[in-house]
């Protein structure tokens, strides 16, 4: 095939130099090292023999014998991959099992599985949000997840941030709203750094009086809270209630991954025409879809596991406490330990680790309010003696002030 000659030349001609444009992610870089704020991924073994305070495998179900069967059976018999989108190859008969599942033990009409807990925030804020007459106004609360920040701020709907766990902020941001303008309130059920519990019975009065929608994200309240581990929503109450929607993880008390929106048939039927994440997001994995299946079916048969991972935080909130360290109160399975700086907290879990107990460092700007924590989890399989071991260590190891 003949060539242009001069064409072949400049391409050949070497690019001049210039400068990186990417530069200023090293000065930023630099600056959180400098900070004390630097994070970095680390790599963990499969047989890693800290003692693990730091994940949110809240009833110690993601190496449970019978959810990895039931992981290693679904990948055997739908394949690695869902394949393709949820409204193309990715509902499997096992996607659908799941959902029908999910929703009767939760208290819902209908659920949504997705990708993530993540997707299905951003599903059901964008999609509840998506009037015909208007995006309408979004109450959100002040520690709400980044994911349902992200929502808000996607959805492109007005958006009023509310004080923290505040009724009456909320009921203040929902009045002054337009005439006729709909609304959404957004909360998390259990805020992930403290673990401490939305007021969800009052929220629901408010959001009936003004008449605007209720969404909360029970990520931390499913296997946790409610009869047998059902949801925060269950133990308030509202499970399935009119103009409630929620929304829950796979990938924490369930030891699983993904997502799911729960409520009334026609909502998530709006959401599988109308979410982003779900028309255009790869569904959930088999391997994921089917550790969901069987742990839920294992917590309906053991619901005792829940009881055991509220009463394993309040127990170590108690000792915490006991010794002088600033403990939140766990409302459901997070205690989270004060630190009296960012370098202080990040020194304290690393000297946690040294001595074989792995916790969670919270640290700006991942918590807002500046100050740093320690997280850990409750986790409702450890032993007396495991746990015993593990508060010793975080006493022993406290900074000064701490």
């Amino acid at each position: 095939m003949p060539t242009d000659p001069a064409h072949d030349a400049a391409r050949h001609t070497a690019v001049p130099p210039f400068a990186d444009p990417f530069a200023w992610t090293a000065d930023v870089l630099r600056s959180r090292r400098t900070a004390g704020l630097l994070r970095t991924l680390t790599p963990r073994p499969a047989d890693s023999a800290l003692l693990d305070l730091a994940g949110n495998d809240y009833l110690g179900l993601s190496r449970h014998p019978e959810v990895t069967s039931a992981a290693a059976r679904a990948a055997r018999r739908w394949g690695a991959g869902a394949g393709g989108s949820r409204l193309v190859t990715g509902t499997t008969e096992l996607h659908a099992e799941l959902e029908a599942e999910l929703a009767g033990f939760c208290g819902f009409e209908a659920a949504l599985v997705l990708s993530s807990g993540y997707a299905a925030n951003l599903a059901a804020v964008t999609a509840c949000t998506a009037d015909p007459a208007g995006p309408g106004l979004l109450v959100s609360d002040a520690r709400n997840h980044a994911s349902l920040i992200d929502g808000c701020r996607l959805s492109r709907a007005r958006t009023a941030v509310a004080a923290h766990a505040d009724p009456e902020a909320v009921a203040k941001a929902l009045a002054a709203r337009a005439p006729g303008e709909s609304a959404l309130v957004v909360t998390d059920s259990v805020f992930s750094v403290d673990g401490d519990a939305a007021p969800l019975g009052a929220l629901a009065a408010v959001c009936a009086e003004a008449g605007a929608g209720l969404l909360v994200d029970d990520a931390h309240g499913l296997g946790v809270l409610g009869e047998g581990g059902r949801g925060a929503l269950c133990a308030a109450g509202l499970a399935g209630a009119q103009g409630t929607v929620a929304t829950v993880t796979l990938s924490k008390a369930l030891g699983s991954q993904g997502g799911a929106v729960l409520g009334p048939a026609h909502v998530i039927a709006h959401l599988v025409n109308s979410a982003r994440t779900v028309i255009f997001d790869t569904g959930l994995a088999p391997a994921a879809a089917g550790a969901a299946l069987g742990a839920l079916r294992l917590l309906r048969r053991e619901p005792e596991r829940a009881a055991r991972t509220r009463a394993v935080a309040a127990a170590v909130h108690g000792r915490l406490s006991a010794a002088g360290l600033d403990a939140t109160r766990p409302d459901a399975a997070v205690v989270a330990v004060r630190a009296p700086s960012a370098r202080a907290a990040l020194a304290w879990a690393a000297a946690l680790r040294a001595v074989g107990v792995q916790v969670g460092c919270f640290r700006p700007p991942s918590v807002p309010d500046g100050v740093s924590r320690l997280r850990l989890t409750a986790r409702g399989d450890l032993d007396g003696a495991a746990l015993a071991r593990a508060v010793d260590a975080v006493i022993a190891t406290a900074p000064s002030g701490g």
